[in-house]
């Protein structure tokens, strides 16, 4: 039992770290869009930061699938 709290606790940590990192290139967009773009290195520059934003959302959505899955097994067994 210890070993799946462990587990559990681990995952925890590594979606909330995600969900952090998320928030982060959140802001960085947020931050490079609230400005207009005078040059095509600022577009540049927004438009990494959106592929960045997508990147790290799809990092929590495949994190939090693990935690979820980690989840059922512990209160469902499957």
């Amino acid at each position: 039992m210890s070993d799946v709290v462990a587990e559990l606790d681990q995952l925890q940590t590594a979606y909330k770290a995600a969900v952090e990192a998320w928030i982060a290139a959140i802001r960085e967009e947020e931050a490079l869009v609230s400005i207009a773009p005078q040059s095509i290195e600022d577009l540049d520059k927004w438009e990494g930061a959106h592929f960045k934003e997508d990147d790290a959302r799809n990092k929590v959505i495949e994190i939090k699938q693990d935690y979820e899955d980690a989840l059922r097994e512990k209160f469902f067994k499957f």
